[in-house]
């Protein structure tokens, strides 16, 4: 029977890792679509830049979450929201989400911002400190799903970011979003 469960276990392991290999393809090539279809040229360097910042510690990410804690990845790669509010919330937010992934193309393209290239670095900067953020909040609290949804033997976490602010993934994130404009130069 011990063999059996392993086995399982081996299987869910496996459809984990490809599931995350390939949502962050997927993930990766929309990305880039959104920042280099509207840019009309591969020559954006900002955008090339701000994909490293968050892709490669994602991939880090990733793997660590697979080895220390792939129920949370299971979790993170589920992007079903059950509640209509939550729905709701999410069809209003993707309007500002996409215009945020297309406007600085096409600001690339038709150069309506000039950003000096030191606060594009600074941007970028803060914006892999945000990602350090986010990271610290998944290796904290196991139930930092992407879905709104409460887990039986769920806790409210108190320690590591926590203790500082109640909801340290939305500062994470909001410290991203708000500076990622920027950090493409527009």
């Amino acid at each position: 029977m011990k063999q059996n469960d392993d086995a399982t276990v081996t299987s869910a392991a496996v459809d984990i890792k490809k599931r995350a290999i390939s949502r962050y393809l997927q993930a990766l090539i929309l990305v880039g679509a959104f920042y280099f279809l509207p840019a009309g040229t591969w020559r954006f360097w900002q955008a090339w830049l701000w994909i490293a910042i968050l892709f490669i510690p994602m991939a880090f990410v990733g793997r660590y979450l697979l080895r220390h804690d792939p129920e949370l990845l299971r979790r993170r790669l589920q992007f079903r929201e059950k509640r209509s509010t939550q729905k709701l919330f999410i069809k209003i937010t993707s309007v500002y989400y996409f215009a945020a992934l297309l406007l600085p193309g096409f600001d690339h393209r038709y150069g309506w911002s000039n950003v000096p290239a030191g606060v594009i670095f600074l941007s970028d900067l803060l914006i892999l400190v945000g990602y350090g953020l986010f990271f610290l909040v998944m290796r904290e609290n196991s139930f930092a799903a992407r879905t709104v949804e409460i887990m039986p033997d769920q806790k409210v976490i108190q320690t590591g970011p926590y203790a500082v602010v109640r909801h340290p993934m939305y500062v994470a994130v909001s410290l991203m979003w708000v500076l990622t404009p920027l950090a493409l130069g527009s």
